[in-house]
C-alpha cells in the first residue's frame, strides 16, 4: 500500500475542495493531510489526527505566529523547522516509509529539505501572485510530476518543469443527478430567477447583476453561498427588493436551488484577470443543463463557448440574459451535462492514478 503525505493550503472540510477530492479518491493508499494551521490554538504538542476517510488521516500543522518571509532569516527557518519536525513525527507516529509527498502551495517548498520522502507532486490550481516567484519555481523544479489546473498555469510553469500535466477542476456528479425530485426553495417567486451560487468574496465584481436588478426589476436574482466582508457592492444588492441573498447552504441542498433557477450566472473576481481557471461551479452549472451566462475578460478563451453566452460588459450581460431565458428547452443540455460528467472527480482522480502509475510513483 502506498503511503501519501499531503500538505494541503485549506482545511480538511465537510465541503471538499480539489485536493481532498484527488488524495481520499487514490485506491490503496494511507493518508496523511496536513491543514495549514491558521490560529495559535490549532496547535497542540500531542495533537491527535482525526480519521476522516478509511485511509485518510488529517493533522492541523503548527501555526506560525508571525506572517514571516526569508528577510527574517533565523525566525523564519526555526518557524518551518518546527511544522517540518512536526510532520516528520506524524509520519514517524503512522510508520511511513519513504511515502509519496504531495503539496498544493510554494510555502511547502521551504519544508522539502525537513522531510523524507520518495517522490514529489505539485498541485497547482491558481497563480500564487502574493508569494515570491522563484519559490514556485524551485517547487515545480523539484516535482516528479506538475499537475496543472488550467493551460495558461501550465505554460507559466513550464520554464521550471518538463513533466506538467494539466488536470482540470471537477464535480461531485452525483449531487447534480437531474432525475431526483427536488424541493421548491423559493416557492414564493413565480418570475424568472437568475442564480449565483458560490463565496462572495470582498473582490467578486458583482456589478452586472446590480446593473441587471435595476435595469429588469421583473427579473429576480439570488446569490446562493458564504459572505466574506468587504464587497463594496454588496450593501446595494440587499437593497434591491428582485435581490435574494440565501447565505451558505448544505452542500446536498445547493443542487435544488440551481435547479429552481432559470438561468446561472459566472462572474469575475478583480484579482484573477484573464484566469483560464474553470471553477468546480461552472461545472456545477453545466450538470443542471440551465443556460449559463458568464462574464469574461477582454480577450479571454471561452472554456465552453458552445454552451455559456459569454458577456464582456453589464449591457451585453443583462442582453445575453434574456437570450438564455428564452433558449429553446433542451436545445443544448444535454451537450452541458456531457461537459460536467466529463470531469467527474472520480475521473480526474483515475487520470492521476494513471499518470502516477506510468511514472512508477505508485
Amino acid at each position: 500500500m502506498k503511503q501519501i503525505i499531503c500538505l494541503s493550503n485549506e482545511p480538511w472540510s465537510r465541503l471538499p475542495g480539489r485536493t481532498q477530492q484527488l488524495i481520499s479518491r487514490i485506491r490503496d493508499t494511507q493518508v496523511l493531510y496536513f491543514s495549514p494551521g491558521r490560529r495559535q490554538k490549532d496547535f497542540f504538542p500531542y495533537q491527535k489526527g482525526i480519521q476522516v476517510r478509511p485511509n485518510v488521516t488529517a493533522y492541523t500543522l503548527p501555526t506560525m505566529l508571525l506572517p514571516l518571509e526569508e528577510r527574517h532569516g533565523a525566525l523564519f527557518r526555526a518557524q518551518r523547522r518546527r511544522q517540518g519536525r512536526f510532520i516528520a513525527a506524524k509520519a514517524a507516529r503512522h510508520r511511513f516509509q519513504d511515502p509519496l509527498l504531495w503539496v498544493t502551495c510554494p510555502e511547502h517548498v521551504h519544508l522539502l529539505d525537513l522531510l523524507s520522502y520518495d517522490a514529489l507532486i505539485y498541485d497547482c490550481d491558481r497563480e500564487w501572485d502574493d508569494l515570491p516567484p522563484h519559490w514556485e519555481g524551485r517547487l515545480a523544479q523539484g516535482a516528479d510530476v506538475v499537475f496543472a489546473a488550467s493551460p495558461q498555469l501550465a505554460d507559466r510553469l513550464s520554464p521550471c518543469s518538463s513533466n506538467i500535466v494539466v488536470l482540470p477542476n471537477g464535480i461531485n456528479l452525483p449531487l447534480f443527478a437531474p432525475e431526483f425530485h427536488r424541493p421548491d426553495p423559493l416557492p414564493q417567486v413565480t418570475g424568472p430567477i437568475f442564480g449565483w451560487s458560490g463565496t462572495i468574496w470582498a473582490d467578486l465584481d458583482l456589478s452586472p447583476i446590480l446593473y441587471a436588478a435595476l435595469d429588469r426589476p421583473d427579473w429576480t436574482f439570488v446569490l446562493l453561498g458564504r459572505r466574506e466582508k468587504g464587497n463594496p457592492l454588496l450593501p446595494h444588492l440587499k437593497r434591491q427588493p428582485n435581490v435574494i441573498i440565501v447565505g451558505s447552504q448544505p452542500v446536498n441542498e445547493v443542487p435544488n436551488w440551481l435547479y429552481r433557477c432559470d438561468v446561472l450566472l459566472e462572474l469575475l473576481r478583480s484579482d484573477r484577470p484573464y484566469s483560464d481557471v474553470v471553477s468546480p461551479r461552472l461545472y456545477e452549472y453545466l450538470a443542471t443543463g440551465k443556460p449559463v451566462v458568464s462574464m469574461v475578460w477582454p480577450d479571454q478563451v471561452e472554456p465552453f463557448p458552445d454552451v455559456v453566452y459569454s458577456a464582456h460588459d453589464e449591457e451585453e450581460f443583462v442582453t445575453l440574459c434574456a437570450h438564455a431565458l428564452d433558449e429553446p428547452s433542451g436545445f443544448v443540455a444535454q451537450r452541458r451535462r456531457d461537459h460536467a460528467a466529463g470531469a467527474a472527480w472520480p475521473l480526474r482522480s483515475d487520470a492521476v492514478t494513471r499518470i502516477l502509475t506510468t511514472a512508477g510513483l505508485l
